[in-house]
């Protein structure tokens, strides 16, 4: 029919005064430039090195997704870094002076990334890992940095990263939960499932050659708790600097001599352990249902326990009493 024609020519006619696809993409980027990112809801951290804090300025850096939440906890603010790659961010660590931010992640050929915290941008990146990255840590002199690869990669590299070298490199043959530098910077230990590991670096600052050098690693005597799943580690500060700690998810904390001997360990009294931290003059377990027991790194004798947080939506103010 004439009328049908008529409305078929006036849709056509329609399209054709449309804006083109190239105005609509500019409009498009335009929005997105406007829009940013304010708050971030929740946490994807799947273990102990998926969360770190400044010590200098007590800023807490978390993962969630693609995305680095760095969380002013005196203030309740954040700011973000948002990982380029799209690649979910899996284990991440402050560099001594608080100034930098190094993160790995996960997927197929992941990076190892440096990030500046106060401009919150990325300054440098390694791709050595193939299957994902599972743990990052800083030297405490802040030259180095190492990232271990998780069960299907395997690999542990060491990244002078003003360099930009690689400058040793090696494999795990067990997955890796935790890793911690020794106060003097010339050696790092790893752990894991039936896994304790000593890789020392004097022999990569001698070394002048271009290509990485063989990581040398020691395995720690582990005697009769051989058979157990080490769940994070931290090296000795002070007085205690040739020591070496460990936890269990067993629920034992450990003491390593300064010969990777199993020295000493102490029993947690809890159903399972999974995290620690220390100074000078403490160790902190983390344990089951929020619990927190503190320990002397002199002879691992028992300090207290710290009171276990309040449940979700309780108001702090109207407690009148201690429970």
């Amino acid at each position: 029919m004439p009328g049908d024609g008529f409305t078929i020519k006036s849709r056509i006619r329609n399209l054709l005064r449309s804006p083109s696809t190239k105005h609509k993409r500019s409009r498009r980027e335009n929005l997105t430039s406007k829009v940013t990112l304010e708050k971030v809801l929740g946490i994807t951290a799947s273990g102990n090195s998926g969360l770190t804090c400044d010590p200098r300025s007590g800023l807490v850096a978390y993962p969630a997704g693609c995305v680095v939440v760095l969380l002013n906890p005196k203030k309740n603010r954040q700011h973000h870094i948002i990982n380029t790659s799209r690649k979910t961010i899996t284990a991440l660590s402050f560099s001594p002076d608080g100034k930098y931010l190094v993160t790995g992640e996960s997927g197929h050929l992941p990076a190892v990334r440096l990030w500046d915290v106060a401009e919150r941008r990325q300054v440098a990146e390694l791709q050595k890992h193939k299957y994902g990255v599972s743990c990052v840590a800083f030297s405490p002199n802040g030259k180095y940095i190492v990232s271990v690869g998780n069960q299907y990669d395997m690999l542990v590299n060491v990244w002078a990263w003003k360099k930009d070298v690689v400058v040793a490199a090696n494999k795990v043959s067990s997955k890796v939960t935790g890793v911690s530098f020794s106060e003097d910077s010339s050696y790092f230990v790893t752990v894991g499932n039936r896994h304790v590991k000593f890789w020392y670096l004097d022999h990569c600052k001698a070394s002048k050659a271009s290509a990485p050098v063989p990581l040398l690693g020691r395995s720690g005597l582990l005697g009769e708790l051989r058979n157990n799943f080490f769940c994070d580690v931290a090296c000795g500060r002070g007085p205690k600097s040739d020591s070496t700690f460990c936890i269990t998810s067993s629920g034992l904390l450990c003491e390593f001599n300064s010969k990777r001997m199993l020295d000493k360990w102490v029993d947690l009294r809890t159903s399972v352990a999974q995290s620690l931290s220390l100074s000078e003059d403490m160790i902190f377990c983390g344990c089951a249902d929020g619990t927190v027991r503190a320990f002397s790194p002199v002879d691992l004798h028992f300090v207290c326990t710290l009171p276990r947080p309040h449940p979700l939506g309780t108001d702090v103010t109207a407690v009148t009493e201690a429970r």
